[in-house]
């Protein structure tokens, strides 16, 4: 028996189970009454309409389920941003999925919900895949409108965003299953094909109480803009259904349909399981993220075969580098070693630390796999870049440029995973979600800020004494330990996974089993996308 081992697995476990309770809560919506008087209307919930259309739910990759989560508390709160999203297969085709959860404040629209579907709608793009649109919302949620309404990164820019996909090629798909009001009446109609419920599914610029008092006409939803209103007089929709579940299954035939295009090539071959227990993740990872662990060993648990061939091994040891397969896609895996070592010159090097040679080391690496239409995958635990006189003289802030500057530049698709700690720049480097990834998902035990806990902590809580001084107050040892409690208490909640993911830092928390299947699926949506450019560095440091 290995005490430290299970001491591991225990904390994770523990995490998962708390990460699952949460979530039991999220897939609630607005509650099990708001569910009720959903079925009471004849119409499913968001999820089971999901459930419905796509071919299997246990290959649904839900994205954004904790967008939202414990913001908007005075409005009631705003589970999974009021919107269910993620990638799915529909007719065997892989296909991004955006559903409006009704029992959520009517399917209105909160500034995370308007975040949240612009994400989805970017990674639609970003990797070319169909979109299909299940439409039931209020529209804007009036009471933060402006927070939603005006800007680039609000409202308007999904229908900005509807017409560049269709520009591009990529197909959408608009079920309208209940109410489509406003602005929003524009995304059905700038989608290719739009399938409306009759007697459910509504499509108008103005309900009917603002009718009545813009132009005093009295008319009822059905006839202003209901399902025989559009198919047979404005022409606006293409077919009408008497049931959601009809309404379903004709988006399943028109998926089916879909031709084959083009893909980017991306090497793939017979899968292969990783020949050590994928479940000896929860033993190696430690508890509290402070202890050494070898990433070598992680990396064992999710590649084909456990196979990995690593690049450049005895140089810059504080990043691994190297080849290997996961579901039998070619990848190029760049991941913090967390071990304490020990360099050729004789120097010890923290775990988690990028120093100058791996910076360098990972650089040169990603341009490798650029050059080879290998994607990369970035395992994340860095504690950041190495400081001190020694580093700086070395010119770390040089080579850490190059690293950053190749990971901003990599035309390849990147996915990254958060294991434990994302702390300052070395976020950056290890492709945060600021880099552009296909596709960003974070472990229960990430941690995502500018520094550690405890170091944020004491550099806050001496800068807040020292404004108390100014001012004459006296500070006692006992005021300081209370200040710094609170200030490490609020910094610790802000580093959390669940606080990332409910501002999208991160497209989901998974479980680390979860770890292969999510960067297989996100390879295979990546692949979707043909076009690969030619990698361009600008000015690189030397």
């Amino acid at each position: 028996m290995n005490i430290e081992k299970n001491r591991n697995e225990d904390s994770m476990k523990l995490s998962l189970a708390e990460m699952k309770q949460r979530l039991e809560k999220i897939y609630e919506g607005g509650g099990k009454k708001a569910i009720a008087k959903q079925h009471e209307r004849e119409k499913l919930t968001a999820r089971e309409r999901i459930e419905f259309l796509v071919d299997d739910m246990a290959s649904f990759i839900e994205l954004g389920a904790f967008a939202g989560y414990e913001q908007y508390e005075e409005q009631g709160g705003c589970p999974a941003g009021g919107t269910v999203a993620g990638i799915g297969y529909v007719s065997g085709r892989q296909c991004v999925i955006l559903a409006n959860d009704q029992t959520v404040k009517a399917g209105a629209w909160f500034p995370i919900t308007g975040k949240k579907n612009l994400r989805l709608q970017e990674i639609a793009m970003e990797n070319h895949l169909p979109v299909i649109y299940l439409v039931d919302s209020a529209g804007v949620f009036l009471p933060m409108q402006d927070e939603i309404f005006p800007d680039k990164e609000h409202f308007g820019r999904v229908f900005r965003n509807n017409a560049k996909m269709s520009a591009m090629g990529i197909t959408q798909i608009a079920a309208v299953m209940g109410a489509c009001v406003a602005g929003g009446a524009y995304l059905p109609i700038m989608s290719d094909e739009t399938l409306m419920v009759e007697g459910k599914g509504s499509i108008f610029l103005a309900g009917p109480y603002l009718v009545k008092a813009a132009v005093g006409e009295d008319v009822d939803a059905e006839t202003l803009g209901g399902a025989v209103t559009h198919n047979a007089i404005s022409g606006i929709a293409d077919y009408k259904f008497d049931t959601e579940e009809d309404c379903l299954r004709q988006v399943k035939r028109i998926v089916s349909r879909l031709g084959h295009k083009p893909t980017a090539g991306f090497d793939r071959i017979a899968a292969v399981a990783p020949s050590r227990d994928p479940k000896d993740i929860y033993t190696i990872f430690p508890e509290g993220n402070t202890k050494p662990y070898d990433m070598k060993e992680i990396i064992e648990c999710i590649v084909d075969g456990s196979t990995f061939d690593e690049f450049k091994a005895e140089y810059g040891k504080t990043i691994v580098c190297g080849y290997a397969r996961i579901e039998g896609w070619a990848v190029g895996i760049v991941a913090n070693q967390r071990l304490v070592l020990k360099t050729k010159k004789g120097e010890m090097q923290m775990g988690g630390v990028i120093y100058n040679d791996s910076a360098d080391k990972a650089a040169r690496f990603i341009l490798n796999c650029n050059q080879k239409r290998i994607p990369l995958v970035f395992l994340q635990d860095v504690t950041g870049f190495m400081v001190g006189s020694r580093s700086e003289h070395s010119g770390i802030i040089k080579d850490g440029a190059k690293m950053v500057n190749a990971v901003a530049n990599s035309v390849v698709p990147k996915i990254t995973i958060v294991l434990g700690n994302s702390y300052g720049a070395g976020n950056y480097a290890m492709c945060g979600k600021a880099y552009d990834p296909r596709f960003i998902y974070a472990w229960p035990s990430a941690r995502i800020a500018v520094m550690g806990g405890d170091q944020a902590a004491k550099t806050l809580l001496q800068i807040q004494v020292a404004a108390m001084k100014a001012k004459g107050q006296e500070v006692a040892p006992e005021d300081e330990q209370r200040l710094l409690n609170e200030i490490k208490g609020s910094y610790e909640k802000q580093t959390s996974p669940y606080y990332a993911a409910s501002r999208l830092w991160v497209d989901e928390i998974i479980d680390p089993l979860q770890t292969r299947r999510v960067i297989a699926e996100g390879i295979h949506a990546a692949n979707h996308n043909p076009v690969v450019g030619n990698m361009s560095v600008g000015v690189f440091q030397v």
